[in-house]
């Protein structure tokens, strides 16, 4: 999730750039750059690093021009780098490109266009936009643009300046946001409207297949077939403090706000609807090496911790492999039984996390081969593992961690396919229906976020209580568990998560009518064990709050307050499930008057032990 901001007007560019990347900084920070045009003349500075990088190394070679765009980098395609940063430029270095989303068919026009004499210096899938366009230019610039787009698939926020057109900015949009803002005798295009207010509440948002042409004055809007669109500009009423979190009253909001667009980002490029084919070539893994492996160990801490317990139920439900997860500050002091055909997973949201790292220390000296499941690009984990998965969830500011949670619970689902199919125990069919349930998946998850009114009512009932208790069955267990977390992380009440079953070994003894219970009645072969926990917990006093997705008589007359989710398959229901317990946390914690965004004692990465 990358940041970009630009300017065309009367004054210097660089400074308003500067600014505006600074803003939108939380959307990537692992490279930066900028391009200007001055006298028609092109100009490029880029750097490995924060925006700090990029304004020392300006302060040591300034460029100047009226027209610029930057660009703010979470690395996808291309490790970070110097040469991976934007902006990138086609061969004669005439354009400059500025990206944000995935090509998808980069592999593919990179050999096209490498036939036909273009030489790149990135590893990255936006620089062959540069090219494409250098290819298709014949004298109109936005015609190039429009030609290259329709042959390249995927998902994008362009910005591009050219010698060819000295006076303008061409702009597309395709699944990636991108908003136009305009001041007087000036305008700016960025990521965010936050990075903007400074400067104006004028904006246009583009929509998915449209381009345009961007003047001191002028502002044209077209379709791929260059048809031209009118769109009247929109006053924006945030204040500036508020824009930075898109209107949502705190960061953790935004964040599980942003989860079906989260979950499309990990699983864009990585499944392909057309063939069904799982790619995760970072792996570093072969098939044969896949084949080897008898044993899979996961070694996570807090809600990774969570997500790791949902991968044991996956792996061993689809690949047959035996699974078993740790607590890593455990893991790392003891001594465990693992040799080279065990595979450790090690999951986690920061890829700094102390005692993770030194697990996967402790892994790699056992002989065991380690892959990550991270969402920071070029982090200690990410760079100590054999292979890294990147979630690809954009940065999450809000320290309970709420779409790096489903991002990798969507990760680990796809791995434990792909390592099932190599083991044999998942054939071509299934595989289609598996990788069909996650493509709808981000779909449910906008239909789930409708049941925000309703817990925020249930909320109010419920936010007075000091204790609470989490019940799950299967995969719903581990749901149980992240609810309870995320409780006590915001809220500050005491909350725990059990097995269902294991509710009449000891912890019914703190039912009474004082007690919230919230039960997983998930869909599958346990329900009716979950209906019979009910039933306990209503026949001692308790009050029952179900997740649920059937609305059958049973469940609704025993359950005082039901909160329905959408249907889908068993395997992916965790990750519908825990979308209520977030914002049910969120809003205890609000009513109670806690701050949510940075809870008490929390930090966002644990970096000691």
């Amino acid at each position: 999730m990358c940041g970009i901001f630009g300017y065309i007007g009367e004054k210097e560019a660089i400074p308003f750039i500067l600014e505006g990347l600074k803003k939108l900084e939380y959307r990537g920070y692992d490279s930066a750059g900028v391009a200007t045009l001055e006298k028609g003349q092109l100009f490029v500075t880029k750097c490995l690093g924060k925006i700090q990088q990029l304004e020392e190394e300006l302060s040591q070679k300034p460029i100047g021009g009226q027209i610029g765009v930057g660009h703010t980098r979470w690395a996808t395609h291309g490790k970070p780098s110097q040469p991976n940063s934007h902006p990138h430029q086609d061969c004669t270095g005439k354009i400059a490109v500025v990206h944000n989303g995935i090509i998808e068919n980069y592999l593919e026009l990179r050999r096209e266009l490498a036939n036909k004499g273009h030489h790149f210096s990135s590893t990255t899938d936006t620089e062959v936009i540069a090219h494409l366009i250098e290819e298709n230019y014949d004298g109109d610039l936005l015609q190039a643009l429009a030609k290259s787009l329709k042959q390249a698939r995927g998902a994008y926020a362009l910005a591009i300046i050219s010698e060819h057109t000295p006076n303008s900015i061409i702009i597309a949009r395709q699944g990636s946001p991108l908003i136009v803002g305009f001041g007087a005798e000036e305008s700016f295009i960025s990521s965010d409207i936050a990075a903007m207010l400074k400067y104006t509440n004028k904006i246009i948002q583009l929509e998915n297949g449209q381009i345009g042409r961007l003047t001191p004055k002028t502002f044209k809007l077209f379709d791929l077939e260059l048809t031209p669109i009118k769109k009247r500009k929109e006053l924006v009423s945030w204040d500036p403090q508020s824009a930075e979190k898109s209107g949502f009253a705190h960061f953790m909001l935004k964040e599980i706000h942003e989860q079906p667009s989260a979950i499309r980002n990990t699983i864009e490029g990585r499944i392909k609807a057309q063939d069904h084919i799982i790619h995760f070539d970072e792996l570093n893994l072969t098939d044969k090496e896949i084949c080897r492996i008898n044993r899979i160990v996961f070694t996570a801490c807090g809600t990774s911790w969570h997500a790791a317990l949902i991968g044991e139920y996956l792996f061993e439900q689809f690949a047959k492999i035996p699974a078993e997860v740790e607590y890593a500050a455990e893991f790392r002091y003891r001594e465990p039984i693992i040799d080279d055909k065990t595979l450790v997973i090690a999951i986690t949201q920061s890829g700094e996390t102390a005692d993770t790292l030194g697990a996967v220390w402790e892994a790699k000296v056992q002989g065991a081969k380690v892959i990550s499941i991270c969402n920071v690009v070029g982090s200690s984990i990410a760079r100590e593992s054999h292979g890294v998965v990147y979630t690809n969830a954009g940065p999450e500011i809000g320290v309970a961690s709420t779409k790096a949670f489903t991002t990798q619970l969507a990760i680990v689902y796809l791995l434990a396919i792909l390592f099932g199919k190599r083991h044999g125990f998942i054939n071509e069919q299934q595989s289609i229906g598996l990788i069909n349930d996650l493509i709808e998946l981000p779909g449910k998850l906008e239909q789930t976020l409708q049941v925000e009114k309703e817990v925020e009512r249930i909320a109010e009932k419920l936010h007075k209580a000091n204790n609470a208790l989490y019940l799950g069955r299967g995969k719903g267990f581990p749901i149980a568990l992240e609810g309870a977390l995320k409780l006590k992380e915001v809220s500050y009440v005491h909350a725990e998560g059990y097995p269902a079953a294991e509710m009449k070994h000891g912890p019914i003894a703190l039912i009474d009518h004082k007690m919230p219970v919230i039960v997983l009645a998930l869909a599958g072969r346990r329900y009716e064990k979950i209906l019979g926990n009910i039933e306990e917990v209503k026949a001692r006093g308790g009050i029952v709050i179900a997740i649920a997705s059937d609305k059958e008589p049973a469940i609704m007359e025993k359950a005082d307050e039901i909160i329905f989710i959408p249907k889908t398959s068993e395997s992916l229901s965790p990750i519908l499930a825990v979308v209520p317990l977030q914002l049910l946390a969120y809003y205890i914690a609000l009513k109670r008057g806690c701050h949510v965004d940075q809870p008490r004692n929390l930090a966002k990465s644990v970096t000691v032990e």
